[in-house]
């Protein structure tokens, strides 16, 4: 699985309906609402590389009002959920 993290700047007076614009894109997983300079943050998770341009500027881009976006791919995920399974599984002795 292929994650990556936009940064979306959007009109600020439509951001939930943004948002829920984007949510609804398949390989979208999570939209948060953000403080800082960017108005919205989109985990994409997709199975191939090439399908994220499928999604960010096939669709993302595209929804009105999102103005600009810079995209962060993921290396290596880490999470408490992982970590938490893991232990669980006796990896941590």
């Amino acid at each position: 699985m292929i994650t990556a993290i936009v940064l979306i700047k959007t009109s600020v007076d439509r951001i939930p309906e943004i948002a829920e614009a984007i949510t609804a894109i398949e390989g979208v997983s999570e939209v948060y609402s953000v403080t800082g300079g960017y108005d919205l943050v989109a985990m994409v998770r997709v199975r191939r590389h090439d399908d994220l341009a499928d999604v960010i500027p096939g669709q993302l881009n595209k929804v009105p009002g999102v103005e600009h976006t810079e995209t962060q791919i993921a290396f290596r995920t880490y999470s408490q959920h992982d970590l938490e399974a893991a232990f669980a599984l006796g990896l941590g002795e």
